[in-house]
């Protein structure tokens, strides 16, 4: 999948695996690397496993998030020009292979 972020602050973090250990510390950077990596190689959202991949309820745009360690998670939504919509108006998930990464944050849920 192509991979984008909400901030040039966030690139900067997945991008920087010594910045993300500052803001994270090790084992959430680890984690994080993990993930992008597997998101990159993916060809669509439904090719992700590892994480826990979930919809997120109640959002608009919807989103959904993959666990990292230590109750922190990525949350991101598609990110196409005219993102795959399925016959009632969800994100078509599995045609997604673009998506934008929104945050990195501990789930408090």
């Amino acid at each position: 999948m192509q991979l984008a972020f909400h901030s040039a602050w966030l690139r900067t973090i997945c991008e920087s695996e010594r910045i993300a250990k500052d803001e994270f510390g090790e084992a959430v950077a680890e984690a994080l690397k993990r993930r992008l990596a597997d998101m990159s190689a993916a060809t669509s959202v439904n090719d992700l496993v590892a994480g826990r991949p979930r919809a997120l309820g109640g959002t608009a745009p919807k989103q959904m998030t993959v666990g990292l360690c230590d109750n922190y998670r990525v949350t991101f939504t598609a990110n196409h020009t005219k993102n795959p919509m399925t016959e009632t108006g969800d994100f078509d998930w599995k045609r997604v292979s673009r998506i934008k990464i929104l945050r990195i944050e501990r789930d408090h849920g």
